[in-house]
């Protein structure tokens, strides 16, 4: 078994592993104390080589490392010969570990001396970075989950986090259980799974959270809560924030009088306050001015860096902190220093001795691939990402990477997004297979590593980036034997820059020993080379301004624009990450959500002629989306919500592509939930469901594929007169060599067809002129089986044998209809429900919605 680290959201939890895909949590990880999610609990779902590149590709042809990495460096050398450094751009992730982004911020920043290195941490914290740097003067996180467990009062905004930081959350609800005093605040547009917690939820208005910060400003220069030692102390900008917020009008904000009241009370009432914020405040155009205007309430309180009290920020990847840390963005050098600043700038090229570097800030997310579009970019490397699919204007990022005379992708999968525009894709190893360090989201860094081997050809990111520089003529500054090499390297850059007094420093880690590095233990920094650095910042000031003292800042809300639109949040659904890349390959994970849909209030439906799983066309005017619509009062009328994690290859069109590309203007962050779209139904002529042994192909105008534990699924529908069910099906799965059952009802326009082969049931379709209405666990079962074709057929299961319906517990895969008959047998508590199914027992992720259908289904549902 291998101590290692989970590979998804910046909670950074422990991990347990051994290579037959046996997962546990570790608890002695402090991050997590031994729990997981959903998504971590099934990594073991996700290790095996199904879709891997395992070999380098030239033109989709396999070569050998040495002609992949001769033609990369050429091609980048003769792109920086004949077109200056800024013709080349790096496009990284919070995927790669610590040691990989050094390597590559080393490359880009003091080699090829440009900053055109950006990463898709930009979609997630920017704001939060740009934001903390106005404010203190540095990227610092002031405290740490331990915050959570001490406070009395946690307000979330824009964080669902029952759902994207489940651990956080179950860690928020047991602080909560043993102290019911202990209160919490949900601010989002949505009632979302994380409101099932919150004692108050405020509805904002999209882009309201400045109005609402401003008001609690000012209500406590009002009401005397102001800590006046520590603002005439450590703080300087006081009195123009306070009459910035003053001019405000609270109502901007969205909420009425009476909610407002009730949170300013709270807020001002309680001393330990933890204010946690994520990504519906920092992905907007105002998200900068979001985070200051947070951060001012915490500033002018003196509630920052105590136990039980303090902003924090929850990062989206596993690495973004690591990131930030080496200067992974456009806009940062290593170690939280500045590229503007030449003292700065001096002492990293001196410590590299480097030939150049970079003397002025790169192209962010958005605008670098405006800069592939403009063919301003002559050579490209993405590694470990799929921008095509996860930025703004998705469609047009995909179009920016296809103009590229010359793009690189590095990745674990053969098959991507964005892999298919690439001239060369160079495989590497993953997660279980390469060794490094991670930072979670409160600067905990711990080590991801190895417990199985690295297959095919595929190399470590830092081995192929350091590769390169060396055919590039940088050989001896990127001669590297292994991981801990570089993070020795690393934290020494960290000693040598300690004269700058910034935050960051690990210095005390310079001279590990590869033992001593395999076997280091989470640290959280600082970790200076004498003494003990601090658990927390600021509680005495100290921060990072020449003068020493915090900055708050005025603040005015945005405009309210009219809107005739419907507004489009984007987020992330409980049991996936990202593209689905790793998180597809697990069938317990596809059973919760198994297809791409929007929420929408039930009258806008109903206005538009939607139903209940009826399709829904959303547009941007130039781009389209069809998703399934939920009709759900979760989302305020005018609103609609749509998870962004389903791709090109899985249904078509991922909802990035109708998501416009507008940015904060300081962070550079995209605004990703705040898109203007319209909203019709999707006139379909007929629908279908397809389960099938073999991986099945996009079929048809709306086509959902997810993995089944016995193969593959497929959700179907068109526009134009229903084909053959044998026509449809021989496009999703290849030629139909076996033999068909083909059943057909003329009145009523429904087909199915069973596919055997070797006295085996190999695919199932079922076709109708509506939505497809069968048992589809049933029908998931039934493939590989001797079934026979009537019984398959059928859509449902045969005698007294019970469909547990949809996946509500993914751990434990607990159906609806289970949960329907435990409640209809006596269970009236989440508590009892998990006693009955074993649902919410393993992640509890799905506690709130399983408390939400409690008062729901009273009655007992007879077994189908």
């Amino acid at each position: 078994m291998t101590c290692t680290t989970c590979p998804y959201c910046g909670v950074g939890c422990g991990v347990i592993a051994s290579p037959d895909g046996t997962i546990k949590g570790d608890a002695q990880h402090p991050a997590n104390l031994g729990r997981l999610c959903s998504k971590g609990s099934a990594l073991g779902e996700t290790i095996d080589l199904e879709g891997r590149l395992l070999a380098p590709l030239v033109g989709g042809v396999k070569t050998d490392w040495d002609s992949a990495t001769a033609l990369v460096a050429r091609k980048f050398s003769e792109a920086i010969r004949d077109h200056g450094p800024e013709s080349v751009a790096f496009y990284v992730s919070g995927q790669l570990l610590t040691e990989d982004y050094y390597v590559a911020n080393k490359l880009m920043k003091g080699f090829i001396g440009s900053a055109n290195i950006d990463t898709n941490s930009r979609l997630c914290m920017a704001s939060s970075v740009a934001g903390h740097k106005r404010a203190f003067g540095s990227d610092t996180v002031p405290g740490t989950y331990e915050d959570l467990d001490q406070a009395d009062l946690i307000v979330l905004v824009g964080s669902n986090l029952a759902w994207c930081h489940p651990v956080l959350h179950q860690r928020i609800a047991a602080a909560k259980a043993a102290r019911p005093e202990m209160r919490v605040v949900n601010v989002d547009p949505r009632r979302t799974a994380t409101s099932q917690l919150a004692d108050l939820h405020l509805s904002v208005a999209p882009d309201g959270d400045v109005a609402l910060f401003n008001g609690l400003l000012a209500h406590l220069a009002v009401a005397g809560r102001v800590n006046r030692a520590y603002v005439d102390a450590h703080v300087s900008g006081f009195d123009a924030a306070v009459a910035a917020a003053r001019a405000t009008d609270p109502a901007a904000s969205g909420l009425s009088a009476d909610d407002r009241a009730v949170f300013y009370s709270m807020w001002a009432g309680t001393e330990k306050v933890v204010t946690v914020y994520s990504q519906g405040v920092n992905q907007s155009s105002c998200g900068t001015d979001k985070v200051n205007a947070i951060l001012n309430c915490h500033l002018a309180t003196g509630r920052i860096g105590r136990p039980g009290m303090g902003p924090f920020s929850v990062t989206g990847q596993p690495n973004a902190m690591g990131g930030r840390e080496v200067g992974g963005l456009a806009n940062m050098l290593a170690n939280h220093l500045d590229i503007e600043n030449a003292d700065h700038r001096d002492a990293v090229q001196g410590f590299w001795n480097s030939p150049t570097i970079c003397t002025s800030q790169g192209l962010k997310a958005v605008d670098l691939f405006d800069a592939c579009a403009k063919g301003q970019i002559k050579a490209l490397w993405v590694m470990s990402t799929n921008p095509a699919v996860s930025l703004p204007d998705a469609q047009g990022v995909a179009d920016a990477i296809a103009s590229v005379p010359f793009t690189v992708v590095s990745d674990i999968m053969a098959r991507t997004d964005t892999g298919d525009l690439a001239d060369v894709l160079l495989p590497a190893a993953g997660w279980g297979e390469k060794s490094g360090t991670v930072t979670n989201s409160e600067r905990r860094i711990s080590r991801q590593r190895p417990f199985l081997p690295v297959p095919g050809q595929a190399r470590p990111d830092w081995q192929i980036i350091a590769d390169v520089a060396a055919a590039m003529g940088w050989a001896e500054a990127f001669e590297y034997d292994g991981p801990a090499a570089i993070f020795r390297e690393y934290a020494q850059l960290s000693a040598a820059t300690r004269q700058f007094g910034r935050d960051f420093d690990i210095s005390g880690l310079a001279h590990l020993t590869d033992a001593e590095y395999d076997a280091l233990a989470p640290v959280q920094w600082p970790v200076p080379a004498a003494g003990k650095g601090p658990a927390r910042f600021f509680a005495d000031g100290g921060f990072y301004h020449a003068d020493g003292k915090a900055r708050m800042l005025p603040l005015t809300p945005p405009a309210k624009t009219a809107r005739n639109q419907f507004h489009l949040n984007t987020g992330r659904n409980r049991d996936q990450w990202h593209t689905m890349t790793r998180t597809g390959k697990s069938p317990r994970l596809g059973a919760h959500l198994a297809e791409p849909y929007v929420e929408m209030h039930p009258e806008d439906a109903a206005e538009a002629g939607i139903g209940t799983a009826e399709l829904c066309v959303l547009s941007d005017g130039q781009n389209t989306s069809i998703l399934r619509t939920l009709p759900t009062d979760r989302v305020e009328r005018g609103a609609l919500f749509a998870p962004m994690h389903w791709t090109r290859q899985r249904t078509g069109a991922p909802v990035n592509a109708v998501v416009q590309t507008g940015t904060d203007p300081i962070s550079g962050q995209p605004a990703l939930k705040f898109g203007q779209v319209t909203a019709r139904r999707f006139a379909a002529r007929w629908y279908g469901f397809a389960v099938a042994q073999t991986e099945l192909q996009v079929f048809g105008d709306y086509c959902a594929i997810a993995r089944t534990n016995t193969g593959w699924q497929a959700e179907l529908a068109g526009a134009t007169e229903s084909v053959e069910a044998d026509t449809i099906l021989a496009r999703l799965v290849g030629p139909l060599t076996g033999s068909l059952s083909h059943f057909r009802d003329e009145a009523t326009g429904v087909q199915r067809l069973a596919h055997h082969a070797n006295g085996r049931l190999t695919a199932l379709l079922f076709l109708a002129p509506d939505p497809v209405q069968l048992s589809r666990p049933h029908a998931i079962a039934a493939i590989g089986q001797d079934s026979p074709s009537g019984a398959a057929l059928a859509g449902r299961a045969a005698g007294t044998k019970a469909d547990p319906g949809p996946t509500v517990c993914a751990c434990m895969s607990v159906g609806l209809n289970d949960i329907k008959r435990a409640i209809a047998e006596g269970a009236t508590n989440v508590d009892a429900l998990g006693t009955c199914t074993g649902a919410g027992t393993n992640c509890g992720a799905c506690k709130p919605e399983l408390a939400a259908l409690l008062p729901v289904h009273p009655t007992a549902v007879a077994a189908e």
